[in-house]
């Protein structure tokens, strides 16, 4: 299992590369709303620093957090680009190579 914040992290990473590496092709895209749908385990730690956790499960490991609230989510996240400097920000146009299993 992975944390839902390190799975949008590394969506985030991703869409960055594919922005640099769009830099001077001729060929470069404006990403609309990126859909992303996956199954989601509520868990809760214990301790006097109690954490509700969002856990990122494979549709097969369903079964083992019977214990967990598992439940299914759809989040549509807009790409923008904040400049450095903090200016507006912007739509960012994007390209990259298809990865292998990619749809």
């Amino acid at each position: 299992m992975i944390e839902l914040a390190d799975m949008v992290r590394e969506l985030r990473k991703q869409l960055t590369a594919a922005l640099t590496e769009g830099d001077g092709e001729i060929l470069r895209f404006e990403p609309g709303p990126v859909e992303i749908e996956a199954s989601i385990a509520v868990t809760r730690e214990a301790g006097g620093d109690a954490k509700v956790r969002l856990w990122v499960v494979d549709a097969g490991a369903n079964g083992k957090y019977a214990q967990a609230e598992t439940q299914r989510v759809t989040l549509t996240l807009t790409p923008k680009a904040v400049p450095a400097d903090g200016g507006v920000p912007q739509t960012v146009l994007i390209a990259g190579d298809e990865v292998d299993g990619e749809r």
